[in-house]
This record gives structure tokens, sequence and C-alpha cells, in this order.
């Protein structure tokens, strides 16, 4: 499973053009954010999953005001235009699959997914200092998937020393992609003794991320990211999920990072 802890070529060569691109607006240079640090992540086993597995995982976060941002949790998105309010560009994100290995008993009567990169673009709009809504739409690169997401989010004053920020987000598949982690072939229903299920396009979840972040001194602290999910639609209502996995998803991670 090691190419769950690798950062993929194509968004490396991504994030240097988002390095290089020309400042649609310049900001102050302390406004800009360069972290890195390492972490543990708990996580579903596979998209679906009841079952969770911890691993490893690189914490980066680079953010370029008027260029873009790069990070292991949000993606990358690299900035073409920006307004006063209103900003957008280029958004890429690395999805994971499912291995053998992830799948457990499962294994050999489901397919198992490679890992995927999915490129489009992203719209955003800044209410105020503290709130930002925005979507991107994003196509698979390798396959037929196309996934639209749409969110809000909350940083709130920090209480203390405390930086908290929050995020509602709500996820939709195209019925490829649906099919793709969530669909059932008669050949898999035949092994798992389930009916046949192809699922069409819509919601696939709605999540709700709690960030927090504590200085331990000028350059270092610790980040903590809570996620809970809930499985929508087809998605949820997938024999996969209801008889072997769950529609509540969470995810948790917690890292060392400094901030140079």
């Amino acid at each position: 499973m090691s190419n769950r802890r690798a950062i993929p070529l194509q968004l490396a060569l991504l994030l240097a053009v988002c390095l290089l691109w020309p400042p649609g607006s310049m900001a102050a240079p302390d406004s800009s954010v360069f972290a890195l640090g390492v972490g543990m992540q708990r996580m579903p086993s596979w998209p679906g999953a009841k079952s969770q597995h911890s691993e490893p995982v690189p914490y980066l976060d680079i953010e370029l005001p008027g260029h873009g941002s790069f990070s292991t949790l949000d993606g990358l998105q690299v900035e073409l235009f920006r307004g006063d309010a209103w900003r957008g560009g280029i958004h890429g994100d690395y999805q994971w699959g499912r291995s053998r290995d992830d799948l457990g008993s499962l294994g050999g009567k489901i397919a198992s997914l490679s890992p995927r990169i999915n490129l489009g673009g992203y719209l955003e709009w800044q209410l105020n200092r503290q709130v930002d809504v925005g979507g991107s739409l994003s196509h698979d690169i390798n396959g037929a998937g196309a996934y639209l997401e749409l969110y809000a989010e909350w940083d709130p004053p920090p209480l203390g020393l405390l930086q908290p920020s929050f995020e509602l987000r709500w996820q939709a598949m195209n019925a490829p992609a649906m099919n793709r982690f969530f669909g059932i072939d008669p050949q898999a229903a035949r092994a798992l003794s389930v009916p046949v299920w192809q699922p069409g396009a819509g919601g696939q979840l709605a999540s709700l991320e709690c960030d927090l972040f504590m200085p331990t001194s000028q350059h270092t602290g610790v980040a903590l990211a809570l996620v809970y999910g809930r499985l929508l639609g087809g998605a949820g209502d997938s024999p996969l999920v209801t008889r072997y996995g769950s529609r509540t998803q969470l995810t948790e991670s917690l890292a060392f990072v400094y901030h140079l």
C-alpha cells in the first residue's frame, strides 16, 4: 500500500506550475504558508468500509496567495483569476483506491481499484475573512468518472493558542464513478450472494471536518483533523455498504508540523 504514502508525480509537476505561475494579485510575503511534517492517519479500509486501518502519512501545506496552494489534505489549486471576492482556477486531487489487502474477506470477490488522479476546476467565493464557500468539478484522467464537490469553510477566532477550522462538504459522482466504487457486477454478486447493484449518478457523501492546530513553539505545532462522513444515495444503499460496510465514514489524522 505504498502508493498511499507518496505524492503522485503528476501532482508534483502541477505543484511546480503552481509555484511558477505569475500571481494574479501579489499578497504580503508574510501571508504565505510553508509547512511540512509527518503523522498518522486512521481511515476506512476502503470507501464504504466499516473497518479502519492506520498508516504513517506525510503532511504538506503550501499556500501562496495569488498563485495557489497544495496540501496532502486538500490537493492542488492553481489560481488563474481573482476578484474582490471570487477566485478560481485548476483543481487536482489524488483519489485512493482499494487493494486486495484492504478488502479483507472481500478480497478476490470484488475488484481491487488502483488510485487515480482527478483534474478539473474550482470556484470559490470569500464571504468574509472567516467564511469561504465554493465548489469543484473534476474528471478522472484515466477513466470515465466525474466528481462534483460543494463546500463551506469557517475559520473562527483562535481559542487562546488553539486555531480551529470547520468545513462542511457535499460530494456527488456520475454513474461510472458510482459504479466503480459501489456497484456490484453479476460475477461479484454471485460470489457475495447479493443482488447486482448498478447505481446511477447522484450525491455520494456528506461530511463535516474539524481541523485543530496547536502551536508548540514559534515554528512547530500539532495538527489534528477529524472527519465525520455519511454515505448517501446509491453509495449508501449499495450491498457492499449495507452488508459489509457502514454508511458512517470516520477519518482521523494527527501530525507534528514544522512551519518554515
